[in-house]
């Protein structure tokens, strides 16, 4: 049965989620995962998007796009391909890195657009990594507050709901009880 071509346009959203091959890890040590990042930048740098926010987990990869002139699954194809060759050369592997298919959502309305970053952030705090999302260095949470800088990503989409307040999207985020329902519905989407 042929897959069911995902839905596309310039200026499309997503919440997409990379999930390591049997749970596996995708990240053995801090190169890794600065080789990660230069990856999506120079994808970006080519191909042309903005990444929102993102999440690089031990087993998982959470990023949220919104693409220009290039098809989200080519942007996918080329970092996650790029990824899978360095990661198994580095540690002398064959076979898949990913488990299938990435998972991608299209984001169609600003307040699921808002969630998404929120859930994205809070994942290692939900995961019981760190108690707050700001002591985890993987993320773009650290951009939005303003303590680190990194133009691979791009906060002031998501800050300008806020009037670009980087204190208000920090209640924002902090705000456990408002956005429960909303967590709930993301977690049970990005479970393949």
């Amino acid at each position: 049965m042929a897959r069911k071509k995902r839905v596309w346009y310039p200026g499309a959203v997503y919440h997409i989620v990379s999930r390591g091959n049997r749970k596996c890890h995708l990240f053995q040590d801090r190169r890794d995962y600065s080789f990660y990042l230069d990856i999506l930048r120079k994808v970006k740098d080519n191909c042309g998007f903005s990444l929102l926010s993102y999440c690089l987990m031990t087993n998982h990869i959470h990023l949220q796009i919104k693409t220009e002139e290039v098809e989200i699954w080519k942007l996918m194809h080329r970092i996650n391909l790029f990824y899978a060759k360095y990661f198994n050369y580095k540690y002398d592997l064959v076979g898949h890195l990913f488990q299938g298919r990435y998972f991608s959502k299209l984001i169609e309305d600003n307040l699921y657009n808002l969630g998404v970053s929120r859930y994205i952030h809070l994942n290692p705090v939900t995961a019981s990594i760190v108690s707050r999302a700001e002591l985890y260095s993987k993320s773009s949470y650290t951009v939005y507050l303003g303590i680190k800088e990194n133009s691979l990503v791009n906060e002031k989409i998501i800050l300008s709901y806020f009037d670009n307040n980087r204190y208000l999207y920090r209640k924002y985020v902090e705000l456990e009880e408002i956005n429960k329902k909303l967590d709930r519905d993301i977690k049970l989407e990005c479970e393949l």
